[in-house]
């Protein structure tokens, strides 16, 4: 928790040193850091600064997670500026101060807000950062407006920072030195750490909406300036500002998924498409003299589709609903005018969205950080749809658990239904052959089509969403390379020719996908079936054989279907119910997707899950468990009704009975005078392990109370025993009592070595599965015969994990005792 700290705090004081070294050198002739070096070296404590928040220790969560984060964007898109200009790009009069002028107006209020909070909440040391970093920038505003105020104010403000930071590491050294006895004021960070203030940051709560909020304002900023004459044009040099809070948009919205705000996130990844497309707006100058035009249709579904996910997160949260709403007005003022970005109409709005951001961004940090809360009107539309019998919210701490086990993030594929609709409708606008460019195209479907869908389909395998995953990134890559190479202006005569061979190439894939899809639900088919469209007119397309209206028609077709999904997949993950189903599987198979209904999942990192396996192990039931080695399944022993069940239920082949599990030899102590004296020391020697020990089967089976499960368990002469190597395994073995264990999948089928799997082959024939993810191992264990182990002799029934040469020496030590 300290080093976290300690390293994003010397990562701002390092930074400041930097920028101190180089305002203090800048009256001179020659400055003593060249700009390019100094844009470089800046990215370094701008990346630290980056994993210190997102590594954010516990007591200083919000503020210091947004503190980290705001300096670190802001000192990227500033570094990169000055490498711009070391490489001669801002070489006019005022380029300079045009470049940076947005994103230092924008951090010294957004820091002053991080400093405000600091200060009302008693955490001094941050709240002097953020003050001084900010008055910093409001004296370098100051500087390139006026000549009165000089650099060396902006240099006492940074050194302060490094004054601030030393003070902090020394105190930090000190504490660590002399074993907690020495700890300097401000500096002790585990103290006052009540258990209210660790419940408070380590739940639900999305601490990186602060972050998102100041991006939004930093993009606001480089359009509303021009609006004010903060700023007398808008060209290459703004192009950091943008697409630095682009990227950590992104990063952002992926962190929303990891703290399970599905709403929020999709907000984040829309305003990414938006800063994307302004950066690449800007940078029209390269390939063409006029400033781009936009397609009207793709703007008008943007504005829906933000109009929708407002509606959805105002039944969170008002405020954030109502915030919303100015994006919605954003993209229809874009959609007005023909210029988009350039036109006074949607800087006006950008004006409203950098003032109402900064109201936003102070009302959730003072929120998380102070005991006393500015109101947002949370629990109000929750209250009135309490007395509504036809929508109910989803609540409860299962809310984001995924089918299949556990996940680290929420479910992503809102985002990736949207992004589907959105890369759609950006190419019913096909604009001139002659210059592509001429239109805003690009940017929305690589970044939206592409970029974002990929990240859905990464998050959708991280969920156990094998198929969801694969369509949304293979139809990410057909968006990227279409979208550059079609509206890039990137193919002619011989280039359209290896596009057509590569569409040809992608179709059976596609091909492959609906087919599984008619396996999954009805919209997923449609949705494949009519992405197979769009590709049949990127074919047409590239070979100049496209029937006219053709194109517009495929995509409109995808387009609503995508709609539909986003819709339905919105509202299904807040409401309970299935309002807008996705529908059933077109072809319903015996044993795919039976535990959809029946099968319980839980995650086996949690011993809450362990203990329900235990109660339902206990009233009869059958559980697929993970182990020291592959997945299994598992009968209580004084359940007969139970053994049996997990014995038909895998179709158990007479020549591989089941076995039996206990956890712990004193299980066995009653009944130690029935087994010989080297037996019992092979059986001490050998376990807990991967190895299995067939021994005798005698009046011992009695002690375990397997009454009339025992026919099932064993042969006639002998019985299979093992204790795990697994900590799960074993302590649901102390809560239940000795197991009987078979392998989790038909007889005759591969070893099962994931919950997937699991679910695949037995999901409709067990009552539930304990989740762990891949097996620790992909071989089962090894079965020794010790039936004959008092001549001196073993042997094996199957060789596993542990070789034959570990087993007999572990016997010749026994032997030797």
């Amino acid at each position: 928790e300290s080093l976290h700290s300690t390293i994003g705090l010397l990562g701002i004081s390092a930074g400041s040193l930097l920028l101190a070294v180089h305002f203090y050198s800048l009256p001179r002739a020659a400055p003593l850091i060249p700009s390019t070096a100094l844009g470089v070296l800046l990215l370094v404590p701008s990346s630290l600064l980056v994993y210190a928040g997102i590594r954010r220790s516990l007591r200083n969560a919000s503020l210091f997670l947004s503190l980290c984060l705001t300096i670190s964007v802001f000192w990227c898109g500033y570094g990169v500026v000055f490498i711009l200009g070391g490489q001669g790009l801002l070489s006019d009069t005022g380029d300079f101060r045009n470049a940076l002028v947005p994103g230092l107006v924008t951090f010294t209020l957004a820091l002053l807000i991080i400093a405000v909070v600091g200060f009302l909440c008693r955490e001094v040391i941050l709240a002097m950062v953020a003050s001084a970093v900010s008055l910093a920038s409001a004296h370098e505003v100051a500087t390139h407006y006026s000549t009165a105020f000089g650099s060396s104010a902006v240099a006492c403000n940074y050194m302060i920072v490094c004054l601030v930071g030393g003070y902090f590491a020394l105190g930090r050294i000190l504490y660590f030195l002399t074993k907690e006895k020495i700890a300097l004021p401000g500096t002790d960070l585990t103290k006052k750490k009540t258990h209210k203030q660790i419940q408070s940051t380590s739940g639900s709560m999305n601490h990186f909406v602060v972050t998102g909020l100041i991006l939004n304002m930093l993009s606001a900023s480089v359009f509303g300036c021009r609006l004010l004459g903060v700023t007398g044009k808008l060209f290459i040099g703004q192009v950091p500002w943008l697409w630095a809070a682009g990227v950590y948009q992104i990063g952002v919205c992926i962190l929303s998924y990891r703290a399970m705000d599905v709403l929020m996130a999709t907000f984040f990844g829309f305003t990414s498409i938006l800063k994307f497309t302004e950066g690449y707006c800007l940078l029209y100058p390269i390939w063409q003299a006029e400033e781009p035009s936009f397609s009207t249709p793709f703007l008008v579904v943007f504005s829906i589709l933000f109009a929708v996910l407002a509606l959805f997160l105002t039944l969170k949260s008002p405020v954030d609903g109502l915030y919303l709403l100015f994006y919605v007005a954003y993209c229809i003022a874009l959609a007005c005018c023909p210029k988009g970005f350039f036109e006074g109409g949607p800087q006006g709005v950008d004006v409203a969205i950098f003032v109402v951001s900064a109201l936003m961004t102070l009302i959730h940090l003072y929120n998380v950080k102070a005991s006393a809360r500015i109101p947002t009107g949370k629990g109000a539309v929750k209250a009135l749809l309490a007395r509504s019998s036809f929508l109910k919210l989803r609540e409860g701490a299962d809310l984001h658990t995924p089918y299949l086990g556990y996940s680290k993030y929420a479910d992503a594929e809102v985002l990736g239904y949207a992004c589907s609709v959105l890369a759609s409708f950006a190419i019913t606008m096909t604009g001139d052959p002659q210059a592509p460019l001429a239109t805003v195209v690009i940017p929305w479907v690589v970044v939206a089509g592409g970029i974002l869908k990929l990240l859905g389909g990464s998050v959708a395998f991280s969920r156990g969403k094998t198929l969801e995953s694969s369509a949304f990134i293979l139809y990410a890559v057909m968006w990227i390379i279409w979208g550059l190479t079609r509206y890039g202006g990137l193919y002619g005569t011989t280039r359209s020719f290896h596009t057509a061979i590569g569409i040809i190439a992608f179709m059976p894939f596609n091909g492959f996908i609906v087919f599984c899809t008619l396996f999954l639900n009805i919209a997923w088919f449609f949705y494949s079936l009519a992405f197979l469209l769009i590709a049949v007119s990127f074919l047409l397309d590239a070979i100049h054989a496209l029937p006219a209206g053709y194109d517009i028609a495929a995509t409109l077709i995808f387009g609503l279907v995508s709609f539909y999904c986003f819709l339905s997949t919105l509202f299904n993950s807040v409401f309970e119910g299935s309002c807008l189903p996705m529908g059933r599987p077109i072809v319903q198979l015996s044993g795919m997707g039976g535990g959809m209904t029946k099968c319980l999942h839980l995650p086996a990192r949690k011993a809450s899950s362990v203990k329900r396996i235990a109660d339902i192990l206990k009233n009869g039931g059958t559980c697929g468990i993970p182990t020291d080695t592959v997945y299994v399944l598992v009968a209580a022993c004084n359940r007969p009704d139970a053994v049996e069940k997990a014995h038909h239920s895998k179709r158990q082949a007479q020549d591989r009975p089941m076995s039996l599990w206990i956890s712990s030899l004193k299980q066995l102590e009653p009944a130690k005078h029935l087994f010989t004296p080297l037996l019992w020391d092979f059986m001490e020697a050998a376990w807990p392990s991967p190895i299995s020990l067939v021994v005798p089967r005698g009046e011992w089976v009695g002690f375990l109370g397997m009454k009339d499960s025992a026919k099932y368990v064993g042969t006639p002469q002998s019985i299979a025993i093992r204790i795990p190597d697994c900590t799960v395994t074993t302590h649901l073995i102390d809560l239940v009592g000795p197991i009987v264990v078979t392998s989790a999948n038909p007889t005759g089928e591969a070893d099962t070595t994931h919950h997937n799997q699991v679910y695949a082959k037995l999901g409709d024939k067990v009552d539930a599965i304990l989740c762990d993810g891949p097996s620790p191992e992909n071989i089962a264990s090894t079965v020794v015969d010790c039936t004959k182990i008092d001549s001196g002799n073993i042997g094996f029934f199957r060789v596993g994990i542990i070789p034959k040469s570990q087993v007999l020496q572990i016997l010749e030590q026994v032997q030797k005792k």
